[in-house]
């Protein structure tokens, strides 16, 4: 086979619809737009969510909530999944991404939730205070990015 007999599949080509070329198009006179109306004019038609004079569904609902520009959002890791390190080992984002726990996305912050026995040298980029101190309490160290 070569590259100038390949064909698409039979049916995957269709051929577009031809509007306003005469009667024997099959789309002539009106080009399929009907007889007269605002949507047959040039540039006619209503924008979007318009309802036809009826309030609009996006008017009649609620506005529910608030999304604050300034959140930052965290991908977190409790201190007790740090146990899954060797002792005496250097702990980064990277590392927690190769163990699949961080997507990777979002700065990372440790939390101090569960127990530590052994001695780490975390770095990330936020820890909470009962992370730190469980942390040190191990003989770690931390470090923020």
């Amino acid at each position: 086979m070569k590259m100038s007999e390949l064909k698409p599949a039979r049916g995957a080509v269709k051929r577009c619809k031809i509007v306003g070329k005469g009667p024997g198009s099959g789309h002539g006179k009106t080009a399929t737009r009907g007889n007269k109306g605002q949507n047959a004019r040039t540039g006619g038609g209503v924008r979007l969510g318009f309802e036809g004079g009826q309030t609009p569904i996006y008017r009649k609902l609620p506005i529910r909530g608030f999304k604050s520009i300034d959140k930052i959002s965290f991908d977190v890791v409790n201190v007790e999944q740090l146990s899954a390190f060797e002792n005496g080992s250097t702990v980064t984002p990277e590392d927690l991404k190769k163990k699949g726990m961080v997507g990777g996305g979002d700065p990372v912050k440790i939390l101090g939730n569960g127990d530590l026995k052994s001695k780490l040298t975390v770095k990330a980029h936020a820890f909470s205070a009962s992370a730190i101190e469980k942390i040190k309490s191990a003989g770690g160290t931390t470090e923020v990015l």
